[in-house]
């Protein structure tokens, strides 16, 4: 929201996308012989082998990993290694990507051993294949391979076109899930287009394609959702609504996805491959009480019950199993709300809660708007819910039990916001995140400070910082 506003500066990219070359699913430059990355030199391939033979447990992926250059480099030795292996891999667009793996497509994992062997002849690469399935098996590789850091899939994807192909299908995604492995990446926008990744465990920044939409889309009011492998960014185009959709599968961006009642300035939250989005407004303004679930792995839409009053600027989260709307705007006379309202899943109800929002009433100025005031800012922790108070640079937990909220502490001194609007409050796993930075002329920088409640009162851990515009338009975390 507030995409108007051209307070931001130029980036330095470069970094960001050399890591991303080597982490993203874009490998097409990496491989230049049948669809293949060639290893460096003959003793390295015997290294690789030697690695193979000489282990049986899921250790023997790190050799494999390693030989791909990712797993075992310094963050500082792979980020120069990759200033040399091409800037540019991000960039491809999907004709160019499609077109690369038609060259790759004709080395399955169904293939038997003495025909992996014939190929081994023409192509060094695909006896790591051959050999990881012989040694441990299949299923016991894949397992391995759900266990491995997100960060290190390009690699694992470069050694020849099975492992390109598992990677891209999203059944390692899926297979994470289902055995409880996950890893929370946070997605931001501080430029009207450009999106960032970070990797919260590496502290990594990476760099995504850039959004091609009109005009239109570029200034209306958007709000932003990771569920499952895709990062959802919902807008306004010249006649209608609008969804662009990142796929962390194929690093590219589509759209025409639509909900089946479209909506802006929504509640909403994901857990897993589900997402709820609830309220908002339609293309014509007016304030909505209904509420849809989306299901990232079916690509599918489904109306759920209505909630008991409509409203819009508001927030969702997860909790206890059960989705909740926090706040918002809602009313004749637009007023704040201050009541939640709970969507249990199993029966498809929807419960009122009383004095759930975390926004004051009276703290907004008298001379503003109600809509001049950002969504509730909160985020659930171990099934707790927590708010970033920004007038009072504050941190509050919700007590269930009295449904009151309770100051425990104070925000990163450093995260401005312009009525909260600039300021991303999420959860990352078991820790809170602040994304934000101080509100400066010129250059200015971002930062992400993160905070682990259960190790006591807020005290905020700089994760990173870089270079960049100190406002937040959009941010989603995924966990996959």
């Amino acid at each position: 929201m507030l995409e108007d506003r051209s307070c931001l500066v130029q980036r330095d990219c470069r970094t960001e996308s050399n890591w991303m070359a080597c982490m993203s699913y874009c490998i097409d430059r990496i491989e230049v012989q049948n669809g293949k990355r060639p290893l460096e030199n003959d003793e390295e391939s015997e290294n690789v082998q030697c690695k193979l033979q000489k282990q049986s447990d899921g250790s023997v992926l790190q050799g494999v990993v390693s030989s791909g250059g990712s797993s075992s480099a310094s963050p500082d030795e792979q980020a120069d290694n990759q200033g040399h292996a091409g800037e540019d891999s991000t960039s491809a667009s999907p004709d160019e990507q499609a077109g690369n793996q038609g060259h790759a497509g004709d080395n399955s994992d169904s293939a038997s051993l003495d025909e992996q062997a014939d190929n081994q002849r023409h192509a060094g690469d695909n006896s790591v294949l051959s050999e990881l399935f012989h040694v441990i098996g299949r299923d016991n590789s894949i397992s391995s391979l759900i266990r491995c850091s997100r960060s290190d899939y390009g690699a694992v994807a470069s050694l020849n076109s099975a492992f390109r192909s598992l990677v891209r299908s999203g059944e390692l995604y899926r297979l994470r899930r289902e055995n409880g492995v996950v890893e929370h990446w946070v997605y931001f926008s501080c430029q009207l287009l450009e999106w960032e990744a970070f990797d919260p465990t590496r502290r990594r920044w990476m760099h995504l394609p850039t959004m091609n939409p009109n005009e239109c889309f570029v200034f209306s009011d958007k709000e932003s959702l990771a569920v499952g492998t895709e990062l959802l960014v919902f807008g306004k185009e010249v006649l209608a609504h609008v969804i662009y959709r990142y796929s962390l599968l194929t690093n590219t961006w589509s759209s025409g996805m639509q909900m089946n009642a479209p909506r802006c300035l929504f509640g909403s939250a994901s857990r897993g491959e589900i997402a709820i989005l609830a309220g908002g407004c339609d293309s014509r303004g007016k304030i909505l009480s209904s509420a849809e679930l989306y299901n990232s792995e079916e690509g599918t839409w489904r109306t759920l019950p209505s909630m008991n009053q409509p409203r819009k600027m508001c927030s969702g989260v997860f909790m206890d199993g059960k989705f909740y709307v926090v706040g918002g705007i809602g009313g004749a006379e637009s007023k704040l709300l201050t009541c939640g309202e709970e969507y249990d899943l199993v029966t498809g109800t929807w419960t009122e809660i009383p004095n759930m929002s975390p926004v004051r009433p009276n703290a907004a100025r008298n001379d503003m708007p109600a809509t001049s005031e950002a969504p509730p800012l909160v985020a659930v922790v171990n099934n707790e819910l927590y708010a970033a108070d920004y007038a009072a640079m504050e941190v509050r937990k919700y007590d269930k039990r009295n449904r009151a909220w309770v100051t425990i502490g104070r925000l990163p001194e450093r995260a401005a916001s312009m009525n909260g609007w600039g300021l991303a409050f999420r959860a990352c796993g078991d820790s809170l995140i602040v994304v934000g930075g101080p509100r400066v002329m010129g250059e200015g920088y971002i930062e992400v400070n993160s905070w682990v409640p259960s190790e006591g009162p807020p005290e905020w851990n700089l994760l990173g910082r870089k270079r960049s515009g100190s406002f937040v338009y959009n941010c989603a975390v995924m966990g996959c």
